[in-house]
C-alpha cells in the first residue's frame, strides 16, 4: 500500500501507538463501569420506588380505614390529610370522585425544582411500576409513582462521574506518554547504534538498562557489531595482505623480465657465437674427419642448448596461450633430433596413442628426463641401440629408456658426482612420481620414470633414496 494512503495510525510511532492504545483500554475499562454502574442504579430505583410505594400503600389502607369508620367526618379528615402530605416518597396522589371528575393532585417536587434528565437517559433508567388504586367510597384514591427524581440524581452523578472520569483519562494518557517516553527511551539509543552501523562504523555499543528485553536485545547487538568489526579488521588486513601480494608478484615479474633480458643478450649471444664459430671450423675441415664430426656435435649441442634457452624465456616471459604440443609430440621430436646427431645408435621410439593432457610441469620434466637419458647413453654406454617407450594408464604416465650398453658399473671415489642423475630425480620426486634404474635381463640399462595424472597438492622433497649415484656409468 502506497505510504500517502495509509491511516495516520499506521505511520505513527511506537510511542503514540502505544500510549493511545492503553488510553483507549482505559477508556473501555471507564464505559464498561459506567455501564454496570447504570444497570445498578437503574435497579436500586426500582427498589427503592417499590418500597416507598408499599408503605405509602400500607399508611393509605389503614387512613381509609378510618375514614369509613367516621362517615362524613372521616372523609373530610381524609381529604385534609392528603392535602397536607401532598407527596408520599417518589409517589404523587391522585383523588377523583365517582364520576371521574379530579378533585385533588399532587403538587410537583420542589427537589431540583425545574430540572430533568435528558428523555434518553430517563428512558433507559426509570423503571416501569404500576399505578394502585384505592377505593375511598364516594372518592378514589391513585397512588403514581414518580421516579424522576431519582433519575435526576443519577443524571447528576453520572455528570460527575463523566467529568472526573474524562480528566483521569487525560491525565492516564500524559502518564503513560511521559512513562511509555521514558521505557523506550533505550530505543533511540538502539536506533542510533544501527545507524551509525548502516554508514560502517561498529564502535558503539550499547547498556543495559535493566529490563529484560532491551538487555537480550542489547548483547545480541553487542555480539553482532563485535563480530563486525573483527571482520572488517579481518577483512582490512586481507586487503592488505592482497596487496602486499600484488606487489610482490609485481616485483617477481620484474625479476622474471631481468633474467629473461639477461639470458638473451648475455647467453644466447654467446651460444650463438659459439654456433658461429663451429659452423665455420666444420666449413674448413671437410678434409678432417675428427674435427669435422666434433664440430657437428657442437652445432648439434649449441642448438640444443638455444632451444632450451628458447623455452626458458617462453616460461619466463609467459607468452599468451597457444595449441600447445602434446607429450608423445615433444618426446618423439627429441628422438628424432638425438637420431640426426648420432646416426649410429639405432634408436626405436615407441608412444601409445590416445595420451593423455598433462601439465606443463610434467611435459617438461619427461622432455629433459628424456634427453639426459639419451646424453648417457650417447657418452657412456658404449650402446649401438636404445628404446624409447611412453605409456600410460588411468593413474599414471610412464617413460622407459633402455639401451644395451655396457650397463651399470661402479664409478671410482674420485669420479664428479652425476648432477644430472640427481636432478632427473628431483624432477619426478617434486612432481610425487618414482625414479628407477635397472638392469634388464639381457644387459644393458634400463631408466624409468612414473608420474602420477593429478600433481601433488604440495610438491615432495628431494629424495636421494631409491638408487645409488655412484651406481651410475
Amino acid at each position: 500500500m502506497d505510504k500517502r494512503a495509509r491511516p495516520p495510525l499506521h505511520s505513527a510511532s511506537l510511542h503514540t501507538r502505544l500510549s493511545l492504545m492503553l488510553t483507549l483500554v482505559l477508556a473501555l475499562a471507564l464505559l464498561t463501569g459506567a455501564a454496570l454502574w447504570l444497570r445498578e442504579t437503574r435497579s436500586a430505583i426500582q427498589e427503592e420506588v417499590e418500597s416507598a410505594g408499599r408503605v405509602a400503600e400500607q399508611w393509605l389502607s389503614v387512613l381509609i380505614d378510618e375514614t369509613r369508620r367516621d362517615g362524613a367526618e372521616g372523609q373530610a379528615r381524609l381529604m385534609s390529610a392528603l392535602a397536607a402530605i401532598g407527596r408520599i416518597r417518589a409517589h404523587a396522589l391522585e383523588i377523583t370522585a365517582t364520576g371521574g371528575e379530579r378533585l385533588y393532585a399532587s403538587p410537583a417536587s420542589t427537589y431540583k425544582a425545574g430540572r430533568h434528565a435528558p428523555e434518553w437517559f430517563a428512558e433507559h433508567l426509570a423503571p416501569h411500576l404500576r399505578i394502585r388504586h384505592f377505593d375511598a367510597g364516594p372518592v378514589q384514591i391513585s397512588l403514581l409513582p414518580d421516579a424522576s427524581r431519582s433519575v435526576l440524581d443519577a443524571w447528576d452523578r453520572l455528570a460527575s462521574f463523566a467529568g472526573w472520569a474524562l480528566a483521569g483519562l487525560l491525565l492516564a494518557g500524559i502518564g503513560c506518554h511521559l512513562g511509555l517516553r521514558r521505557a523506550l527511551a533505550p530505543l533511540r539509543a538502539v536506533d542510533a547504534a544501527f545507524d551509525r552501523g548502516a554508514r560502517g562504523h561498529f564502535d558503539r555499543r550499547l547498556p543495559e538498562v535493566g529490563a529484560p528485553e532491551l538487555d537480550r536485545l542489547a548483547r545480541s547487538y553487542n555480539r553482532l557489531a563485535d563480530r563486525l568489526d573483527h571482520t572488517l579488521a579481518d577483512n582490512a588486513a586481507l586487503a592488505a595482505d592482497r596487496h602486499f601480494a600484488r606487489a610482490v608478484q609485481d616485483r617477481l615479474e620484474a625479476e622474471r623480465c631481468l633474467i629473461a633480458r639477461e639470458l638473451h643478450d648475455e647467453l644466447s649471444q654467446g651460444i650463438t657465437a659459439v654456433r658461429a664459430i663451429a659452423g665455420a671450423i666444420q666449413q674448413r675441415s671437410a678434409d678432417q674427419p675428427g674435427i669435422h664430426g666434433n664440430a657437428q656435435v657442437i652445432l648439434a649441442m649449441t642448438g640444443q642448448m638455444q632451444d632450451g634457452v628458447r623455452t626458458i624465456l617462453e616460461r619466463l616471459r609467459q607468452p599468451s596461450p597457444e595449441a600447445p604440443k602434446t607429450v608423445g609430440a615433444i618426446l618423439d621430436e627429441a628422438c628424432k633430433q638425438w637420431s640426426r646427431l648420432y646416426p649410429h645408435i639405432a634408436l626405436d621410439c615407441r608412444i601409445a596413442a590416445d595420451e593423455p593432457v598433462l601439465a606443463n610441469e610434467q611435459t617438461h620434466a619427461l622432455q629433459r628426463l628424456l634427453q639426459e637419458s639419451l646424453t648417457n647413453v650417447a657418452r657412456h654406454a658404449q650402446a649401438n641401440a636404445v628404446s624409447v617407450v611412453l605409456d600410460w594408464n588411468a593413474q599414471a604416465v610412464t617413460l622407459s629408456i633402455t639401451d644395451n650398453g655396457r650397463g651399470l658399473c661402479a664409478i671410482p671415489a674420485d669420479a664428479r658426482p652425476r648432477y644430472g642423475l640427481v636432478g632427473m630425480q628431483e624432477r619426478v620426486r617434486a612432481l610425487g612420481g618414482t625414479l628407477r634404474l635397472e638392469r634388464p635381463a639381457a644387459g644393458g640399462c634400463r631408466v624409468e620414470a612414473s608420474l602420477p595424472l593429478a600433481l601433488p597438492a604440495v610438491p615432495a622433497s628431494p629424495s636421494f633414496s631409491s638408487f645409488p649415484v655412484g651406481a651410475m656409468r
